[in-house]
């Protein structure tokens, strides 16, 4: 029987979530997307605080597959794909509830590096690379690429990479904003794992309403981000983890979150 396209597991409260077709350079599927979307909700659903995406092998993820893609377009538009499977994905990532990590190792390509950067905290091997190559073969940035890299890195950057079709080494996506940390590839897992175990321990509900508040403040006003900055502190300071950090910081303690 084939292996799953996406396999994950449990370590304590972080969801480790493998992209599993290495010998494709875990390039995606329609099939891949949904299960990677069923894989975060799942996760949530058993108990994750926190997630930690990475690819097996030699990549990241190589983008879409292509021999795959062109079969679909002879059966139909292939915005349909992208609105039924790849989009789906990109606002599942952006409505979890718990934060994300990505382990970005070797290539993450066209939609492959749209999804490594919707990580919260992402974190790139010294070898791996950025790639949109969709001009390359007559395509338009997809999977919210364009988004991610124009409000992380502005418009230049954003139409280098999209016109030209070139890769961006780990390092220069470090200088752009695109990635958060660059590590030696021996130490890119347990170094992603460790900033997950660490998000994973802190106030949950907190880490969640953060997620959601940055988002509003890359797009919306300042009048609309205060308002949700007012919602969200009511929301947060009804929770346990308020009141453990507080008496922890009263009783200059440790806090000891527990995710309500």
């Amino acid at each position: 029987m084939e292996a799953p396209s996406i396999v994950w597991a449990l370590d304590g409260t972080v969801a480790v979530v493998r992209l599993n077709r290495p010998d494709r350079l875990n390039a995606l599927t329609a099939e891949m997307l949904d299960l990677w979307r069923a894989t975060l909700g799942e996760a949530v659903a058993a108990g994750a605080r926190a997630v930690l995406v990475t690819g097996e092998g030699r990549a990241f993820c190589a983008g879409a597959d292509l021999a795959a893609t062109a079969a679909a377009m002879a059966q139909r538009d292939l915005s349909d794909s992208l609105r039924d499977h790849y989009n789906p994905l990109t606002r599942a990532y952006a409505e979890l509830p718990v934060p994300v990590v990505t382990a970005i190792n070797g290539a993450a390509a066209g939609a492959g590096a749209a999804f490594a950067l919707a990580g919260d905290i992402v974190v790139a091997a010294r070898s791996s690379y950025l790639l949109l190559a969709f001009a390359n073969i007559g395509l338009v940035p997809d999977a919210g690429a364009t988004w991610l890299i124009g409000k992380a890195a502005g418009r230049a950057k954003l139409l280098e990479m999209a016109l030209l079709g070139e890769r961006l080494s780990a390092e220069d996506a470090l200088a752009a904003g695109l990635v958060t940390r660059v590590v030696d590839d021996a130490a890119l897992f347990d170094t992603a794992l460790g900033l997950a175990r660490k998000l994973a321990a802190m106030p949950t509900v907190a880490m969640g309403l953060i997620r959601k508040q940055v988002a509003v403040a890359l797009t919306g006003s300042l009048d609309e981000l205060l308002e949700v900055e007012a919602d969200h502190q009511a929301l947060a300071a009804s929770t346990q983890d308020f009141r453990e950090g507080v008496a922890a910081f009263l009783q200059k303690r440790a806090p000891v979150f527990t995710g309500h």
